[in-house]
């Protein structure tokens, strides 16, 4: 029920959702732990990898970052953003209007945090806050989108090209 409110609401609806019942985020986050303990893989876990082998010096912005896994794995500044936090480490915001300047981060991550119906407001807010030549990692359930290839077609003309693609279930 709350993964559907989730995805049929704006961030600001799904904000004041959590507002109004704290405990449905935790319950969300409870829900949301289980099921991607029975996956093969975490996605969260292929983006730590990866961060592990590139500078530690490159910022990253992690929207909806639940439980701030990224930012206690690596040793890059994180900047760790969701609507509720479950961490000290979590800036407390609404993903299409961060509290960071234009530019000034190396990698945008959403790990199975594209919700919302203003997903294109969300992206926009990662494309200004990242770097000219920076990287967007998007991990999410393929099923989540009814037309990966309009959704794909939608990144490009925000600018982004794709680099990769893994698996069918969760792309990245």
């Amino acid at each position: 029920y709350i993964n559907q409110q989730l995805y049929t609401s704006s961030s600001q609806e799904a904000a004041k959702l959590f507002r109004n019942d704290p405990e449905a985020f935790q319950v969300y986050h409870r829900g949301f732990a289980q099921q991607v303990g029975r996956w093969p893989e975490n996605p969260v876990d292929r983006i730590v990898r990866y961060l592990r082998q590139r500078p530690a010096s490159l910022v990253v912005a992690d929207f909806g970052c639940g439980d701030c896994k990224i930012a206690s794995s690596v040793r890059n500044k994180v900047h760790s953003f969701d609507l509720v936090p479950l961490s000290p480490l979590v800036t407390v915001c609404d993903m299409a209007k961060v509290p960071l300047a234009a530019e000034s981060v190396d990698i945008a991550v959403f790990c199975l945090a594209l919700m919302g119906t203003n997903l294109q407001e969300i992206l926009e807010e990662a494309n200004r806050v990242l770097k000219q030549g920076g990287t967007l990692m998007v991990a999410e359930v393929a099923s989540r989108f009814e037309d990966i290839r309009a959704f794909m077609n939608a990144m490009a003309q925000l600018g982004f090209k794709s680099v990769s693609k893994v698996g069918s279930q969760v792309f990245l």
